[in-house]
């Protein structure tokens, strides 16, 4: 009885099947012309626009972070040093910013703040006054989380060290600055490497604001009429340039602190 199958249930069991078989060879059909030769061709021919691009986000994560660096730095020694009232309202400030997401950061600050209104770089195609406002949110955001790398590693110097620069006759001042920070520096560059490709990464944020960075260069390439079928093509290359990125300067970055670790010191 169990073995018996009705003919009108294995009709509608081969038409399922069927439908699915016809599906999945849709599918890969599809998957076949995704990466078209004149898709790869379109995206080379289009090779100084996307290099503009990635110029705009090279220039945007160095500014962003060397305003994080100056912002950073003081922050995280403030968060040591500093007296109750100033080190907790840093500490604070240093909350809002790491628990605020990027991407509403940099809305508000490009239509919240009073910016001047620049004019844009006829090359590489970006509104200044768009730039600035990336700058200023990435930077403060990555001067937020920079703080805490430099906290941690100003903390990790025994203050052991302090005291025998006190005994040879160096203020407390002397001895952070002369003893103390020139270590903490060192031993911070494993974490300032870990925000650098964060920061990187994150210049593609400033797309919400229209920034001419890579991503935004790459959308407008594949929204262009007739090259919707380029999407994958000039994805890819987006991230591999993205990927090259991150490589160099982690490796860059590594030889920096193999270069300057401190001998027999925590890493």
């Amino acid at each position: 009885m169990f073995g018996i199958v009705a003919p009108s249930v294995r009709a509608d069991v081969a038409s399922k099947a069927s439908v699915r078989l016809d599906s999945a060879l849709q599918t890969a059909g599809q998957l076949d012309s995704v990466l078209q030769a004149s898709d790869w061709a379109f995206v080379a021919a289009n090779w100084e626009y996307l290099l503009a691009g990635t110029v705009v986000t090279i220039l945007l994560t160095v500014t962003s972070l060397s305003l994080g660096f100056l912002a950073g730095f003081p922050a995280g020694a403030i968060e040591v040093y500093g007296s109750g009232r100033v080190s907790e309202a840093v500490s604070t400030l240093g909350v809002l910013l790491r628990g605020t997401p990027i991407v509403v950061l940099v809305v508000l600050f490009h239509y919240g703040l009073p910016l001047p209104r620049f004019g844009s770089v006829p090359w590489l195609e970006i509104n200044l006054t768009a730039f600035l406002s990336a700058t200023l949110a990435l930077g403060f955001r990555s001067g937020a989380y920079q703080s805490q790398v430099f906290r941690g590693a100003i903390e990790s110097i025994d203050d052991g060290q302090t005291e025998a620069a006190r005994s040879v006759g160096m203020s407390k001042r002397q001895a952070v600055r002369h003893i103390v920070f020139p270590q903490a520096l060192r031993r911070s560059l494993p974490g300032f490497q870990n925000e650098f490709t964060i920061v990187l990464k994150d210049t593609s944020i400033a797309f919400a604001i229209g920034l001419a960075e890579l991503l935004t260069r790459a959308e407008s390439l594949y929204l262009q009429p007739g090259k919707g079928t380029a999407v994958m093509e000039v994805i890819l290359t987006i991230t591999a340039i993205y990927f090259v990125l991150t490589f160099a300067t982690n490796r860059s970055l590594d030889a920096l602190h193999d270069r300057y670790s401190i001998p027999g010191g925590t890493e």
